[in-house]
C-alpha cells in the first residue's frame, strides 16, 4: 500500500476485479489501512450522529456510552473481517466463499451489493444538499440549480474514484484526511461557544430499550455499514503482515473521528431542540447555521470531501459485489454501472423524498439484519480455520468450498427472518411489515417498550456466528485436509 502514495508513481485506472492480488504487488503494513478507513469516517456528518442518537429519547451520558459501544464494537468486527484480506488476497465477498460456496454467495453478495449502493447514494445525496443550504445562506443560489450543479459535481468525483480504483483512492483519502481533519477541528473551535452544559446535563434519560435502540443505531451506521467492504484493502497486504495489526489500524481508522465527532454532535444537539430537530431533515445543512458567513464556503469543502471519501470507498467496493454476484464484466465498468443508479437514487432523495431520517433509518436497520448475519457466518467460518484460503478454489464451483452448500444458506435466511422480525420501521411506510415476532415472543408487539430496541441486528449475527459454530466444523475440517489445489 505504501507503494500507491509514492512520489511519481503514474496513476492508472486498477485492472485488478475478483481476481487474486499477486504476491508482486502486495506491500506496506497493516498502518497504511488506517488511511482509506479514517478518510471515509472522518465526514462531519458524525457530528449529525449525535442528534441521531438523542432522538431515541436518552440522555447525553446514555447516548454517550450507546455511541461509543456502537462504533466500536462494529469498527472491531471490521478489523476482524479485514483478517481474511491478508489471508485470502481476493475481495471481501470472493472470500465469503469459502462459507458460502461459489455460487451460494451470490446471494450476500447481492445484499451486499444493495448496501453499498445505497450507502454511497445517501451520501452524495448529503453532499448535494449540504452545499445547495450553504449557497443558500451566501445569497448565492441554493435552489434547484445549485442543487443540480453540487450533485453533478460531487457524482464525477465519486464515479471517477471508484472508476480509478486503489490507486487513486489512497491518494485521494490521504489528502481527505488532512483537509477534512483540519478543517473539522476549525468547525469545532468556532461553534464551540453554542454548547450549554447545564443544557446538556438537564436530558432526561430514557429506558433500557430505547438505550439498546441507539446502540444499535449506531452499530449499523457505522461498523455494520463497512463489514461486507473490509478486506478490500488489506487483500494488498503481505501474507506476513500482523493479523493483530490489521484489525487494529482498521478498527483505529475507522473509529478515531466518529468518537470524537459524535461527542461534540451530542453536546452541540443536546444545547439546542431547534438545532437538534434541524438535523433530521438535512444533516449536514443545519450545522451551519450556527456558523459564521466567513466559514461557509471550507465549511462546504470539509463536508462534501468527507462525504465523498464514504462514497468513494463505497463505490468501489458495490463493484466488487455486483462482480461476485455474477455480473460478467470488467470492474470499472461494473463501478460506472453503479455510479449511474447512485445518481439516480441521490436525485430521489434531494428532489422528491420528505423524510430522510425515516428513511435512513429504515433503509440502515433492514439491509444491516442481513449483513449482520452474514457478518456473523463470516466470522465464525474465519475462527474456525487454521490455515489461509485456497485461493484457486475460491473460484471452482466443484472446489473444496463447493457450489451452493445449504448450511449457510438456511442460516442466513432463519438469522435474517429472526432478525426482521425483531425491529420496526414506523416511520417507513414500506417496512410496517417487521416487527411480526414481537408480540409472539412476549415483547410487548409493535407499539411495546422492545419496539424500537432493534434487537434483530443483534440477534441475526449471533445466530449466524453460533450456529456456524456448532455446525459447520466438520465442513471446515473437512475442506483443509484437501492437497492444496494448483491455480
Amino acid at each position: 500500500m505504501a507503494e500507491a502514495r509514492e512520489p511519481g508513481r503514474r496513476l492508472r485506472v486498477e485492472t485488478h476485479g475478483l481476481d487474486v492480488i499477486g504476491d508482486a504487488d502486495r506491500k506496506g503494513t497493516p498502518r497504511t489501512l488506517f488511511w482509506p478507513w479514517f478518510g471515509a469516517n472522518v465526514s462531519v456528518l458524525g457530528i449529525s450522529y449525535g442528534a441521531f442518537a438523542l432522538g431515541f429519547g436518552i440522555s447525553f451520558w446514555q447516548a454517550l456510552a450507546a455511541g461509543v459501544l456502537g462504533i466500536l464494537a462494529s469498527f472491531l468486527l471490521c478489523g476482524l473481517v479485514a483478517v481474511a484480506g491478508k489471508r485470502g488476497s481476493a475481495p471481501t465477498m470472493v472470500l465469503s466463499r469459502a462459507a458460502y460456496g461459489v455460487r451460494g454467495n451470490r446471494l450476500p453478495s447481492v445484499v451486499s451489493w444493495v448496501l453499498t449502493v445505497g450507502w454511497e447514494t445517501v451520501l452524495v445525496a448529503l453532499a448535494t444538499m449540504a452545499t445547495a443550504t450553504v449557497f443558500a445562506r451566501l445569497g448565492r443560489g441554493g435552489g434547484t440549480g445549485t442543487e443540480v450543479a453540487a450533485l453533478i459535481v460531487v457524482c464525477v468525483l465519486t464515479v471517477v474514484g471508484g472508476v480509478a480504483g486503489f490507486d487513486l483512492i489512497m491518494r485521494l483519502q490521504t489528502v481527505i484526511t488532512v483537509v477534512t481533519g483540519v478543517l473539522t477541528v476549525l468547525y469545532v473551535v468556532l461553534v464551540a461557544g453554542h454548547i450549554h452544559w447545564a443544557t446538556v446535563r438537564a436530558i432526561p434519560a430514557g429506558s433500557a430499550q430505547e438505550f439498546i435502540g441507539a446502540l444499535v443505531f449506531m452499530m449499523t451506521g457505522f461498523g455494520l455499514g463497512w463489514v461486507n467492504a473490509a478486506a478490500d484493502y488489506s487483500r494488498y497486504l503481505p501474507r506476513a503482515a500482523s493479523g493483530r495489526g490489521v484489525t487494529g489500524w482498521t478498527a483505529f481508522g475507522g473509529s478515531v473521528a466518529p468518537l470524537l465527532l459524535l461527542v461534540f454532535g451530542l453536546l452541540l444537539a443536546g444545547s439546542s431542540a431547534p438545532l437538534n430537530e434541524a438535523i433530521a431533515a438535512d444533516p449536514i445543512g443545519a450545522l451551519t447555521t450556527i456558523l459564521p458567513t466567513w466559514f461557509l464556503i471550507p465549511f462546504a469543502v470539509v463536508a462534501v470531501l468527507g462525504l465523498v471519501g464514504g462514497a468513494v470507498l463505497d463505490i468501489y467496493s458495490s463493484g466488487l459485489a455486483l462482480l461476485s454476484a455474477g455480473l460478467p464484466v470488467p470492474r470499472y465498468l461494473a463501478a460506472l454501472a453503479d455510479g449511474v443508479l447512485m445518481t439516480a437514487g441521490a436525485v430521489y432523495i434531494v428532489f422528491f423524498a420528505d423524510d430522510f431520517l425515516g428513511q435512513f433509518t429504515g433503509f440502515l436497520t433492514t439491509l444491516g439484519v442481513p449483513i449482520a448475519a452474514w457478518c456473523g457466518i463470516m466470522l465464525a467460518d474465519l475462527a474456525l480455520r487454521r490455515r489461509d484460503y485456497d485461493e484457486a478454489d475460491l473460484y471452482r464451483p466443484a472446489g473444496r468450498y463447493g457450489d451452493v452448500p445449504l448450511l449457510p444458506l438456511l442460516l442466513t435466511l432463519a438469522a435474517t427472518a429472526l432478525g426482521w422480525g425483531l425491529v420496526t420501521n414506523t416511520a417507513a411506510s414500506w417496512l410496517t411489515w417487521q416487527g411480526y415476532l414481537l408480540a409472539p415472543l412476549g415483547l410487548g408487539g409493535r407499539s411495546g417498550a422492545w419496539a424500537y430496541a432493534n434487537l434483530g441486528v443483534l440477534a441475526a449475527p449471533a445466530l449466524g456466528f453460533l450456529g456456524t459454530l456448532a455446525l459447520g466444523r466438520a465442513r471446515v475440517r473437512s475442506q483443509e485436509s484437501l492437497p492444496a489445489s494448483t491455480a
